[in-house]
């Protein structure tokens, strides 16, 4: 069930079904041109989205090939999960959220090429949403995303080793 202040959000901020979860819209899209250093074709040099999550909803395994900020801007904390790119290292998980002296931070920076995934943390005192800004540098293109495959190999790593986090697929 969506709560008050996440509807009211949704409505407010023109925000539309995103196709990794939750829901989003673009807020700047640079108009200078960079030339990543990777081959990639030019890209935009900044772009930057609000992202919702609902309680129920979660930012499904993917990657992209450009760094992303992160950054907590109001509702509950959010678990944002990464791993590299082979999935060598167990995934860890950093907490967004207002400043605390348990290490939630409001900002966390994804390196291009890890995997990552999120959801909020659920507890009775929290919200039933988070809402996040993103900014991805050279900007987003969707030809630099990637979903984890079901069938594919990673998701058989993270079933194998990681099974809680399956769900994230």
């Amino acid at each position: 069930m969506r709560t008050m202040r996440a509807q009211e959000l949704i409505e407010t901020l023109n925000l539309q079904p995103h196709p990794e979860g939750g829901w989003y819209r673009e807020i700047y899209r640079s108009s200078a041109q960079v030339q990543p250093q990777d081959g990639r074709p030019s890209r935009d040099a900044l772009t930057t989205i609000y992202f919702l999550l609902e309680a129920h909803q979660h930012s499904r395994w993917h990657r992209v090939q450009s760094d992303e900020v992160w950054i907590h801007l109001e509702g509950a904390p959010l678990a944002l999960w990464t791993s590299d790119a082979a999935l060598r290292t167990p995934p860890a998980h950093v907490r967004l959220g207002p400043v605390d002296v348990h290490g939630t931070r409001p900002q966390h920076t994804v390196p291009a090429g890890q995997w990552q995934a999120a959801q909020p943390i659920k507890s009775p005192a929290a919200d039933d949403y988070t809402l996040v800004s993103c900014t991805v540098g050279p900007g987003f293109d969707f030809d630099d995303f990637a979903f984890m495959r079901p069938d594919g190999d990673e998701a058989a790593l993270l079933r194998h080793h990681w099974p809680e986090l399956a769900a994230l697929i």
